[in-house]
This record gives C-alpha cells, structure tokens and sequence, in this order.
C-alpha cells in the first residue's frame, strides 16, 4: 500500500513578531503567523483579495533561528506538514488547531523585512532540519556552502507558444 504525502509549502509575511517559548527539557518552540494573499475577480469583474492567516510552529534548532531573525512583516518560506490538534479545556469545551509544523525555513527579502536590499543579490538563508542537518544559502563562504535547488531543465518537446498555455 502506498504512503500519503503530507507537505505544505507557503510564501507569506508575518502578521507579528515570532513568539518563543521553551519546553522543561529547554527545547524551543517557535509560533509564526504567516498571512498568504491571493487575488481574483468576483462575479462583477471587480478585483478581490483573500488573505487567510496560518499558525506556523518551529522547533529547535531551526525555532531558536526563526526567534532571533525574524520580525513582524518579514517575508518567509516555510515548507512541513500539516497537523491536526484537539484540546478539551477546563470548561469542558473541545477546541480544534489546525499548524504548520516547519521542518524547513527561508527568509526572504532584505534583512529590514521589507524588499530585497540595494547592491548585492543575497539569496537569504535556508535552514533544513528533516535529518539534523543545517544548510544556510547566502553569499558564497567556501566549500561549506550548500548548491541551491534547481528546477529540471525543460524537456526538448515543449515546442508551444506561452499564449498556447489554458490559464
């Protein structure tokens, strides 16, 4: 039998500053509020933006990162799994979380969380942890530097024009 895939990727901008806290055992447990936007058109041909807001959980290593470099409107890149919690609290009452628990993390943009910076193209740094591994991307610092992902070159039969493309 095959396994699932549980995998999300999101590009969004964080609606405040990281929020850190440690377990008894001093693990830490970094919580993000990441906000994607999308936009399309109402029935009325008038533009409307969506944004929905997601809970982003990072821990570790790669949350002790996210808490130290992140700040409230900084673009990021987070790619995990989708987690599904049920609580019952004191009052009796069930309450349903929906996370993102990161097992990798980019920032994106310019250190001031805003766009990229004047001069130089910094790549950002990239923080991996599904082995125990770290890899940081940025300007080049020798053999310790880790290649940058690329795309599969496209196949020699893509002969069509982009306005052949359905969406």
């Amino acid at each position: 039998m095959a396994k699932g895939i549980n995998k999300v990727i999101l590009v969004g901008n964080l609606g405040n500053d990281p929020d850190m806290k440690y377990t008894a055992g001093g693990m830490a447990i970094c919580t993000l509020s990441v906000a994607t936007s999308s936009t399309r058109k109402d029935k009325e041909g008038q533009q409307v933006e969506k944004t929905e807001w997601h809970r982003v959980k990072l821990f570790g290593k790669l949350g002790e990162i996210a808490g130290e470099y992140l700040k409230k409107g900084r673009q990021v890149y987070i790619e995990g799994s989708i987690r599904y919690d049920k609580f019952t609290g004191s009052d009796g009452v069930e309450k349903y979380f929906t996370d993102i628990v990161a097992d990798e993390m980019q920032m994106l943009g310019g250190r001031d969380g805003g766009g990229s910076e004047g001069g130089g193209s910094e790549g950002g740094s990239r923080a991996n942890f599904g082995g125990g591994e770290r890899r940081e991307r940025g300007p080049a610092r020798g053999p310790q530097s880790a290649p940058a992902r690329s795309a599969p070159a496209p196949a020699a039969a893509d002969n069509f024009e982009d306005d052949e493309i359905p969406f």
